[in-house]
């Protein structure tokens, strides 16, 4: 069975955002080993440096990239690119049927992702030109797998 990791930089402060990744979770264990993996935001003073954020950054995409052990790494970042959910589903599905056994999808900090961790992931992924809470993109990247998981299956979630 596929293992697909969500590797988030930060926690959940809000119950809502916890309950709906939790809702996600649950139904997504018919169709593969899912897991959230929250890493712990570096601190930063209230108006950090250009240095200061690249060395959060650095420390936050090494844990990330420990984090994600042998897996094809999808990257969420403004400058990836945008897929239709079949797409999606398409991408996720030929990683499967290769040989791939894990997958995991990195959501950095508020400061985003370092450079070193875009430019070794597999793939950059856009959910929008548009931006989002960390929080809630991480309750959209949920539903997108579970989507995914339902077009591969034939569910009836996905019209």
């Amino acid at each position: 069975m596929l293992t697909v990791n969500i590797i988030c930089i930060g926690k959940l402060k809000e119950a809502y955002w916890r309950d709906a990744c939790a809702e996600y979770e649950k139904r997504l264990r018919a169709f593969c080993n899912f897991s959230i993996i929250e890493l712990p935001e570096y601190r930063l003073p209230d108006n950090p440096s250009a240095a200061q954020i690249k060395s959060a950054l650095k420390a936050e995409g090494e844990a990330a990239f420990s984090a994600v052990g042998n897996s094809a790494v999808f990257v969420l970042c403004i400058e990836g690119k945008e897929l239709s959910s079949e797409k999606l589903s398409e991408k996720i599905d030929m990683l499967a049927v290769n040989g791939t056994s894990a997958i995991s999808f990195v959501i950095g900090s508020s400061f985003g992702l370092s450079e070193d961790v875009k430019q070794n992931a597999a793939f950059r992924l856009s959910m929008s030109p548009m931006t989002f809470p960390h929080q809630l993109a991480r309750v959209m990247l949920c539903e997108q797998i579970y989507r995914a998981f339902q077009i591969i299956h034939h569910g009836r979630y996905h019209k």
